[in-house]
C-alpha cells in the first residue's frame, strides 16, 4: 500500500465511524509531514451543526493542534469531493493538496458543479486538487448508506399505510 492509499484508508475509516452513528459516511484526514495530525467524520446531526462536515472537523483539529490557521504545509484526504463551504475553508486554511475519493455530481465544489481553481484570487489554493483513489470504495459506502436510508423510509411508508 502506498502513502496516498494509506491517508485514503485512514479517511475512509472515519466514513465508516460516521455510518455507525447514523451520519452520511464522509471522513477526513489532515495530513503534515507524513503523518496524520488530525481525523474527522460527519458529525452534522449529533452536533446540530450544518458545518459540521468531515473537513471542516478536521482542519479545526489540525488548526488547534498547531496553533496557527495557516495550513499550507498540510494536506487533505476526504472520501467525497468538498461542498461549496468546505471547499472555501480549504482554501482560506491555506490547505496544499486536497485529495478526495468520490466526486460529488450533486454538491461538488472543486471540480463537478464549481471548478474553484477557475476562479481568480479564489483559486489560490489548494495548490493541487487530485481525485479517483479508492474511488470505487468510497462511493460505495455513500451508496450504500443512502439505499439502507430510502428503504427505511419506504418501510415507514408502508407500514404507516398498512395502519
Amino acid at each position: 500500500m502506498n502513502t496516498e492509499e494509506k491517508y485514503r484508508r485512514a479517511a475512509l475509516k472515519e466514513a465508516e465511524k460516521a455510518r455507525k452513528i447514523d451520519e452520511v459516511p464522509v471522513g477526513a484526514v489532515v495530513v503534515r509531514d507524513g503523518q496524520i495530525i488530525a481525523r474527522a467524520h460527519n458529525m452534522r446531526e449529533h452536533n446540530g451543526q450544518a458545518m459540521a462536515h468531515a473537513e471542516m472537523l478536521a482542519i479545526q483539529k489540525a488548526s488547534r493542534k498547531l496553533g496557527t490557521w495557516c495550513l499550507s504545509d498540510c494536506d487533505l484526504y476526504v472520501t467525497l469531493e468538498p461542498c461549496m463551504m468546505c471547499t472555501g475553508v480549504i482554501s482560506l486554511a491555506r490547505i496544499r493538496t486536497l485529495c478526495y475519493g468520490t466526486p460529488d455530481p450533486k454538491g461538488g465544489a472543486t471540480e463537478s458543479l464549481i471548478r474553484v481553481k477557475e476562479i481568480r484570487h479564489i483559486g489560490t489554493y489548494p495548490k493541487e486538487i487530485r481525485s479517483g483513489l479508492l474511488q470505487s470504495e468510497c462511493a460505495a459506502v455513500l451508496q450504500t448508506f443512502f439505499r439502507a436510508k430510502r428503504a427505511a423510509k419506504k418501510q415507514q411508508k408502508t407500514t404507516a399505510d398498512l395502519q
